[in-house]
């Protein structure tokens, strides 16, 4: 990896890299720090339990200042500019860099705190200022040109030559052909940018943790299903309180939202879930408009329109008309039938009883009750059959179907937090290719969502290759005193998903960890999650695994039966709901000129192409889009659903071959998760699967009536 790209990375989101650093000197003030060790542990793993909050901001003091150095020697190196003594001398610097950022921002997003999040504060201008001091060097830049200009005639094979394309690149996109007060003007803009997503992420957080309702009447949960209800009072408990408790974290809001009639409460939840982040001490609304101005001006500078311009030039897509014309294909396509699908459900509350509007928090509930009257399945029925436990065997299991892999507990790695596990992963031979951890349950200290994430990727320096650390994060639903962690069909959904990231990073081959694994184009990084959620409605996969956690029954055929018929169940409202997503990104990343009007406002009009059920006063989306706005998916939201495209046309080739195929898992993971980006990615799917995608695939795969 890069200075550079480490450096971005763990301003943007999450960084990863490792090497073991050591100070010699007995007066040295990081002598007890462990990031100035050698860590001793199994496959060099972080050694968590050493490591204190007050470790971190020295830590990454002492390796800015290597860096720097680093950088200086490379800078003032007498030798002629060489691909060996330039280029890679880049990839490999930054090692401890890399190794506290590794540390710190995966658990920043993990296990967070007010400490966490100070640190968080003060270190990134010094991350920004160091990576606009190594972008903006000239003569750094006058010997990476150097090399990148002699290109032709280097013997480089595939991976070098992406290297040099990529390190060229991105100093050409981070401002190191600007001129004077262009160059200062990017070097402030970038720091402003960098403090303000960090802001953003931290109030979205906050937003969250910030609402919880209790309820001690119980005649206000008693229809709930028996899960919900022990859920909540699992979270009453936990806070000292009585009775039942609502938080908008997902195994709380979701199932709450699906089952309860109680509309009062289901109003103030979903209030109080979209209007995250407007008004109030977490107001993220000036913040979006100052970060979608401040891209549009660092655009600008480097001769583009717009941001997208900026960005979508370096992804697959490679154009804003393409993304636009691709997310207006796909609504073209879908809109009619994702209102029809809410008139369904709008013609069923009525059906059974609901008078007048049906508004959003009641959409939930009704969509359930349909879902449960057309198939005769529910969350109920399924939960107890995808208890956790079980499905993280299964997830095993698939991986070892199709590449070979074993996943072996090991309880000698430390980890991070109780809650989270460890595990050895090998290949058919016995080879370590990864350390995996995982971490299931939600907590305040956690962001929403899930993601994957690396504290060490895939390199080989001086010969010897380092395999990667993958993390992967959850919010399920919570084990009770008397119930297992029993997932829902989209709880699990979501674990294939992730675990698709997780084996692109786990898979990946190669020298440099900055086109290693998930480092590839953004609109790509999503097929190797994309895929793997096909494998959760096929029967033949179920079989081997879908136990009752009780009586330890398969799941019968005819529920499988109803599972795979409402596979498609609302596709079109779902697709839409997406788009939406996608449109509201381009539209904040489109603009030409400043925005100095309303933010709700700009909100309502992207919407309005998409908009299926009626807006909410007070409400919006924006605000907690922490994607875009922290989480490094500016205009590249779209991805997800372009993703969807291919992952629709390469699950094809396992329908077609058998979806435990060998032989297509093989020209997969060679293809695709071995190579992460050391080739433009249209040129690996093809390679892989023969032709282009085309969007009909996924048009075909929804199966719309």
């Amino acid at each position: 990896m890069t200075a550079k790209s480490i450096i971005m990375s763990a301003v943007a989101f999450a960084t990863v890299g490792a090497a073991a650093f050591s100070t010699g000197c007995a007066t040295d003030p990081m002598k007890d720090n462990p990031f100035a060790q050698e860590w001793n542990t199994p496959h060099q793993t972080p050694p968590f339990s050493s490591i204190k909050i007050e470790h971190y901001e020295p830590a990454f003091d002492v390796a800015i200042a290597e860096n720097r150095a680093e950088i200086e020697a490379i800078v003032n190196n007498p030798e002629a500019p060489t691909f060996e003594n330039t280029i890679v001398a880049m990839a490999e610097s930054g090692q401890m860099l890399g190794r506290v950022s590794g540390v710190f921002f995966v658990l920043n997003g993990s296990c967070t705190s007010d400490e966490m999040q100070q640190i968080a504060t003060n270190v990134t201008p010094k991350l920004t200022e160091l990576s606009n001091d190594i972008s903006l060097n000239p003569e750094l830049f006058k010997r990476v040109k150097t090399v990148y200009d002699q290109r032709a005639e280097l013997d480089l094979d595939q991976e070098d030559m992406m290297l040099l394309e990529e390190t060229y690149k991105s100093f050409a996109r981070s401002g190191a052909l600007l001129e004077g007060e262009a160059k200062e003007l990017y070097r402030q803009y970038s720091t402003e940018l960098s403090q303000l997503t960090l802001d953003f992420g931290q109030r979205a957080l906050a937003a969250t943790n910030a609402f919880s309702l209790n309820i001690t009447d119980e005649a206000k949960v008693a229809e709930l299903p028996d899960f919900v209800k022990e859920g909540l009072a699992a979270e009453a408990a936990a806070r000292g309180e009585e009775g039942w408790t609502l938080t908008l974290h997902a195994p709380s809001y979701v199932p709450f939202m699906t089952y309860s009639t109680q509309r009062d409460i289901k109003e103030q939840l979903y209030r109080a879930y979209n209007s995250r982040g407007v008004g109030g001490d977490n107001d993220n609304m000036e913040n979006i408009r100052k970060i979608a101005n401040l891209r549009l001006k660092i655009a600008n500078l480097l001769g583009y329109e717009c941001y997208a311009d900026y960005v979508l030039e370096d992804r697959m897509a490679e154009s804003r008309a393409t993304v636009n014309g691709f997310l207006q294909e796909l609504c073209d396509a879908t809109l009619e039938y994702a209102k029809k699908d809410v008139e369904a459900i709008t013609a069923f509350a009525h059906e059974n009883g609901f008078e007048g509007d049906l508004q959003p928090w009641d959409f939930s509930y009704y969509n359930e009750k349909l879902k449960e009257a057309k198939y005769s399945i529910n969350d109920e029925q399924i939960k107890p059959y995808l208890q956790l436990e079980s499905a993280k065997d299964a997830v095993f299991m698939l991986a070892n179907k199709l590449y070979g892999l074993t996943f072996t507990p090991a309880p000698e790695i430390e980890v991070y937090h109780p809650e989270a596990m460890a595990y050895e992963v090998k290949d058919e031979s016995g080879k370590v290719l990864a350390v995996l951890y995982m971490d299931f349950f939600p907590r305040e200290s956690k962001r929403q969502g899930a993601w994957m994430t690396e504290f060490r990727g895939t390199s080989i320096v001086d010969g010897v290759e380092r395999r990667p650390l993958v993390s992967l994060v959850m919010n399920f639903t919570k084990p009770t005193a008397t119930t297992p962690s029993l997932l829902t069909f989209d709880e699990f959904t979501t674990f294939l998903h992730e675990f698709g990231h997780g084996l692109h990073g786990i898979l990946a081959q190669g020298k440099y960890e900055s086109i290693n694994g998930t480092s590839v184009k953004r609109d790509f990084v999503e097929l190797p999650s994309q895929i793997m959620e096909n494998w959760a409605t096929e029967k033949e996969y179920l079989d081997l695994w879908a136990k009752h956690y009780v009586t330890g029954e398969a799941m019968p055929a005819e529920l499988i039966e109803k599972l795979v018929a409402a596979k498609n169940y609302l596709a079109a409202y779902y697709n839409v709901r997406q788009l939406s997503f996608g449109m509201l990104d381009m539209a904040w990343h489109t603009i030409t000129t400043p925005y100095e009007g309303d933010v709700m406002e700009f909100e309502l009009a992207a919407l309005e192409p998409t908009k299926v059920m009626p807006f909410v006063d007070g409400c919006a989306m924006g605000p907690a889009f922490t994607h875009i706005f922290s989480g490094g998916y500016a205009t590249g939201y779209y991805g997800y659903k372009w993703a969807e495209v291919l992952a629709a046309d390469a699950f094809s080739y396992f329908a077609e071959e058998g979806i435990f195929s060998k032989e297509v898992a093989g020209k997969f993971r060679h293809e695709v998760l071995e190579k992460g980006g050391h080739e433009h990615p249209m040129t690996l799917y093809v390679n892989f699967r023969g032709h282009k995608p085309q969007t009909q695939a996924l048009i075909d795969q929804m199966n719309l009536e």
